[in-house]
């Protein structure tokens, strides 16, 4: 009886060789996945949203400085919005671009020395890997447009002057403290400091537009 039971609490451990085996792929998978892949589309989207925000909503605030009228603001922030689109969509274009050419051209060198590969698949492998101009510039554009609709949105139907720029304030702040926390999560970085940086920067950023362009609106230049 007591050998008997004995295998029986043995069987309750033991797992199946199949489970065991992926068990152990999905931690190695785990272990040696490298965050640090993430860092360049993460990069572009959090960049691309992060100065969304900020620019439209420092622009608003400066132009809030000196003209309490609804109007004046909104249309501020919506050419803002238009304007920085258009300019992260360019600039990120012409950027993967010219990596594009480099890369091409690095691996045209590299046949051409003779350490060609000689396998189609190998070819077709890297040619996927290379950069998509297209692709990020429309990324850029959509995560700035994103960034840049916050302060909008929470500006358009408040029409007391100061109960707006509050509003503003506060959802930016908050929208600040969101990408932090999310750039900081998908790349495992510390999530405080992350955070904070990226809310310091953007009160940094209103604080001198709404300050600079209230001095220059009051001397009456």
């Amino acid at each position: 009886m007591a050998s008997n039971q004995a295998s029986l609490n043995q069987a309750k451990f033991v797992l199946p060789s199949d489970d065991l085996d992926q068990q152990t792929t999905l931690e190695i998978e785990k272990k040696d996945f490298d965050y640090s892949k993430r860092s360049q589309w993460l990069r572009a989207a959090i960049l691309g949203a992060n100065d969304g925000l900020v620019s439209t909503a420092s622009l608003m605030m400066g132009v809030g400085a000196v003209r309490q009228d609804i109007k004046a603001m909104i249309l501020s922030g919506f050419a803002g919005l238009v304007a920085g689109a258009c300019s992260m969509a360019i600039g990120e274009f012409v950027s993967v671009y010219s990596q594009l050419d480099i890369e091409v051209a690095q691996m045209k060198r590299d046949k051409e020395s003779g350490n060609e590969r000689g396998i189609e698949e190998e070819d077709d492998e890297e040619k996927e890997s290379l950069p998509n101009p297209l692709q990020a510039a429309a990324a850029s554009a959509l995560a700035f447009s994103v960034g840049a609709m916050v302060p909008l949105l929470a500006a358009s139907f408040i029409r007391e002057y100061k109960v707006r720029l509050g509003v503003m304030f506060l959802a930016v702040t908050l929208t600040l403290m969101v990408f932090g926390w999310l750039g900081a999560v998908l790349g495992r970085a510390p999530v405080l400091r992350s955070s904070l940086r990226v809310l310091l920067g953007g009160w940094l950023a209103m604080a001198i537009t709404f300050g600079l362009t209230k001095l220059i609106g009051s001397s009456g230049l």
